[in-house]
Formats: structure tokens, C-alpha cells, sequence
């Protein structure tokens, strides 16, 4: 079964149990930026409408953080400590980041989740930081719509090529390679404890910086320094 037969077949259904599954921060061999951009290149073909799709990806997406953050601010750093390394979050990034979420608000929050760099360590962050539930929730709301806002963007105007390569891409064989690539992933990880601040601060990167958007927003940034480069030095 292909993800389009896939999301054709069980629908917006599927699309939020995997959406909020991985809000919550639980890891599935399923991008979950390959479903945004599917959902919306269902949407550019006719098979889904814009507005259900949009919203039930981003109840999903704000729930699932919702429930990532009340387990950070329940379970406190030392859990956090002790699992976050595995998925690139170290001790320093998210002191870092939590530092910096206790002075923030719910717009500061909301850019930091579409930030390539940060964006993975946000959510957890800003539940060791003691944010109050509202700003949480208020800045998930609306850096969480942005984001899901960038990759529709993207599947609109790909729509027809996108639906054309996700209808020979098989799913099964999507979840054995990405699983595949996780456990030789784990099995590098733990072979590289020694190194494993530097080496999975580096891993937090990649991950937050692998999306299409994330991509985007950096090339932008590249862009803007390299053109005020020249002018500061004249």
C-alpha cells in the first residue's frame, strides 16, 4: 500500500493518530513533514478539503505538544536528562533552551518551533522552564500554524507531481527503511557514548534542520548574511 492509498483509505483518521503520536514526541518511522506535505497535495487534486485537513493536522500537532509539555513539567529535567540524549537532546540544549523560554512569550515560543536549530528541544523546554499552560498553549497554536501553514504551501504547489511519487512509494517500504536507518542510528549512538554531548547536539541539529521548511528558512538565512556581508565591510 502506497501513503496515498493509505491516506486514501483511512483519511484524515490516519492522519491525526500519527500527527498526535508524534506531537507527544514518541519516535515512529513516519515523517511527519512528508504527511503535511501529502495531505496537502490530496487537497490540491480534490481528495481532501483544505480547511478539515488543516485543521485536524494542526489539533493533532497542538494536542500532541500539549501532552509533551505536561509530561516535561511532571517529570522534570533528570527524566529528561536521562532519555532526551537519545533523540539529540543534551543536557546543554535544553538548559539552553529553557533559559530562554523563561523569558518568553507566547509569540518568542511560537518562532522558536519553526526555528531549524532549536525547534526539537521547544516543547520540552518550555515545560522544564514552568511555562503556564495558556502561553504554552497560545504559542504552540500559533507557531505550530505556521509551520503546518509553510508545508501546505509546499504540497499546493506540488500537489499533482507530489500525489504522482507518493502513489509509487510503497508504505511498508518507507517504515522498513526508516527503521532500518533507526536502529543503525542507536546502534551508532550508543557505540559513540563517550563523544555523545557533541556528537548528539550535532544529531538535535540535523534532525531539526532535515525538513523541507527548516531547509528553506535556512537558505534564507544564508542568503540574508551573505548579502549584508559585503556592505559591512566596505
Amino acid at each position: 500500500m502506497s501513503i496515498e492509498e493509505f491516506l486514501t483509505a483511512y483519511g484524515l483518521a490516519a492522519i491525526f493518530v500519527v500527527m498526535l503520536v508524534k506531537g507527544i514526541g514518541i519516535p515512529i518511522p513516519i515523517p511527519g513533514d512528508l504527511i503535511m506535505i501529502v495531505a496537502a497535495a490530496q487537497v490540491a487534486i480534490g481528495r481532501l478539503v483544505l480547511w478539515q485537513a488543516f485543521v485536524v493536522i494542526l489539533v493533532a500537532m497542538v494536542a500532541g505538544g500539549s501532552v509533551q509539555f505536561l509530561l516535561a513539567r511532571a517529570l522534570g529535567r533528570k527524566f529528561l536528562y536521562r532519555v532526551g540524549g537519545y533523540v539529540g537532546l543534551t543536557h546543554d540544549r535544553l538548559d539552553r533552551v529553557s533559559a530562554t523560554m523563561q523569558k518568553s512569550g507566547p509569540l518568542a515560543l511560537g518562532i522558536t518551533l519553526v526555528t531549524p536549530g532549536i525547534r526539537s528541544a521547544a516543547v520540552p523546554a518550555a515545560g522544564l522552564a514552568g511555562l503556564p499552560y495558556l502561553t504554552f498553549f497560545i504559542g504552540a497554536l500559533i507557531g505550530s500554524a505556521l509551520f503546518l501553514a509553510l508545508h501546505f504551501a509546499i504540497g499546493l504547489i506540488g500537489g499533482p507531481l507530489i500525489a504522482f511519487v507518493m502513489s509509487a512509494i510503497n508504505l511498508p517500504l518507507i517504515i522498513f527503511i526508516a527503521a532500518f536507518f533507526a536502529i543503525g542510528l542507536i546502534g551508532w549512538m550508543l557505540m559513540r557514548r563517550r563523544a555523545r554531548g557533541a556528537t548528539l547536539e550535532r544529531l538535535g541539529d540535523f534532525a531539526d534542520a532535515a525538513c523541507p521548511v527548516c531547509l528553506a528558512i535556512g537558505a534564507t538565512e544564508h542568503l540574508r548574511h551573505a548579502a549584508i556581508r559585503p556592505q559591512t565591510n566596505i
